[in-house]
Parts: structure tokens; sequence; C-alpha cells
């Protein structure tokens, strides 16, 4: 029996170091298990940095960068992570934002490229996430981010090779420049078949009534 075809393409901006993003990726899953083409859906993860001024070498406690952004104390930015670590334990993810460390993540991103280059990038988000959110790793460091990658079942001297050097700059970099085209300014942001958008970890309803809506404007365009 063929594979059905591929009618709804799901294009995901995000960041490893951005709580929403897992949530978002979370309730998209959701949606994808109510859908009723889910066969049909191909979805594309996408490079976002949201703090590429971040200096590369530089790790910095989430609560202290977070209480320098939004100009408060660190106790404030403490009970914003509470507040989104409540939210994510209703989708089945134990936050720990309290001991996450912020990096500059352009290495992470690229690794994400040479997964999706292997047919795992999605398994390469999930990872990264987990890993940055729920495990409090530090993503910029060599070996972890082997370890990481070797984990989903990349070969770890291809994945050694490429977190040492510049491979996939130029994907990231690509990815980054066509966020600023379409106007996405923070993320997770998720591009249906480049005709219909939704921006934010929206509840799981509002991604199946996009996923619904661009399956038949693809049905109807092919017709």
């Amino acid at each position: 029996m063929n594979a059905p075809d591929r009618t709804v393409t799901v294009e995901v901006w995000s960041d490893i170091v951005c709580p929403w993003c897992y949530i978002g990726k979370r309730r998209l899953e959701s949606a994808l298990e109510q859908f009723e083409h889910a066969a049909e859906v191909e979805v594309v993860w996408r490079s976002f940095q949201l703090d590429p001024t971040f200096p590369v070498g530089v790790r910095q406690p989430v609560p202290e960068m977070l209480a320098e952004k939004i100009g408060g104390s660190v106790e404030q930015a403490r009970r914003m992570n509470a507040e989104i670590t409540e939210l994510a334990a209703q989708e089945g993810l134990a936050y720990d934002l309290d001991r996450a460390t912020m990096v500059n993540t352009v290495d992470a991103h690229r690794l994400t490229h040479l997964a999706r280059a292997h047919g795992l990038g999605d398994a390469a988000h999930e990872r990264l996430l987990r890993a940055q959110l729920v495990e409090a790793q530090v993503l910029d460091d060599v070996d972890t981010l082997v370890r990481l990658g070797v984990e989903i079942g990349l070969p770890e001297q291809e994945t050694r090779r490429v977190v040492l050097g510049n491979d996939y700059v130029r994907d990231v970099r690509a990815d980054l420049a066509e966020a600023r085209a379409l106007g996405v300014s923070g993320v997770p942001f998720f591009v249906l078949n480049r005709a219909f958008a939704v921006s934010g970890a929206q509840p799981v309803g509002t991604f199946l009534s996009a996923l619904r809506a661009a399956h038949e404007h693809a049905r109807e365009s092919a017709a």
C-alpha cells in the first residue's frame, strides 16, 4: 500500500531554549492525534533564536537572564518560571527552569539541521527541548550536543565534526531570514502550506482547526 500524499506541510519556527515552544509542540501533537488526515501531514522544524545577540560562549542562569530581560528581580523571574511550569505540567512536561542555563543556540540549531538531513528532525527538537527545559543540560557544550545527537541515532563521528565546525550555519541563517521575511517576531510560530499561520502555543482546538483548513484548501487547490 502506497503512503498517502503529503497534503499539509507544517513549518514550525522554534528555539530549543523556549519554554512555550515545547508546550506548543505538545499541543500540535495532540491536535495531530485527533486530525482525520494526520498521515498526510509533514512537520518541518525551522530554526529561530530568541536572542541571536546572546554572546557565544557565555552561560547564564535562566532566572538571571529573564530578570534582566524584564527589568525586574530574580524572584519575579522565578515566579514567572513557576507559572509556565504549571502550564507545561498540563502537557505532561516537568520543567526545571530555575536550574536551566541560557546559551547561544546556534550550535544546537546546526545539530537540528544535521538531524533533519538524517530524517531525525523531530527527534532532535524533542531531545534538545527536553534537555534544556526538563533536564537543565547546557546546550552549548560540545560533548553534551554530541551525546544527545548519538542518543537520537546520529553517527557520533559526523556529529562531533559538525558541532566542532561550521556546517549548517547557512541553513540556520536562512531559517532566521525567512522568519523575518514572514514577519515572525516570536515563537513558536506555525505555518501551514504557506497559507495559514498559528502564532504561539495555542489551544489544541486552534491547531486542529488550522490543520483541517489547510487540508481542505489543499484538496480544493488540487481539484
